[in-house]
């Protein structure tokens, strides 16, 4: 499910003409980090990338979900952004793809 909600982020990033640069996730949350124009409202962004990924996941993964998913929604309402400035991209890029994983021996 993971690797699928990385291709969902990728394509929707690039309606919205942005760049996907990483992602990884954890067991309860995800770390994506992109570049976007200054011009995009980042509150519209995150709320399309949140209804969008929810629908398609929920629909694609809904076997699975069902055995312990049964709120009315996918993703918590909040969220963080924060800009880089005095940090190198290839930083950033090392800090997500440490994170932790979650272990996806018992998900598809």
């Amino acid at each position: 499910m993971l690797n699928r909600l990385h291709e969902i982020l990728e394509e929707l990033l690039q309606k919205w003409d942005c760049k996907l640069i990483e992602f990884n996730g954890e067991d309860d949350h995800v770390h994506l980090l992109f570049q976007y124009h200054p011009d995009i409202a980042l509150s519209n962004l995150v709320n399309n990338l949140k209804s969008v990924t929810s629908r398609k996941l929920r629909q694609e993964f809904s076997g699975y979900l069902s055995s312990f998913y049964w709120k009315d929604v996918f993703w918590n309402g909040s969220y963080f952004v924060a800009s880089c400035g005095g940090i190198t991209i290839s930083t950033l890029r090392r800090y997500i793809e440490n994170q932790n994983q979650p272990d996806c021996s018992d998900n598809p």
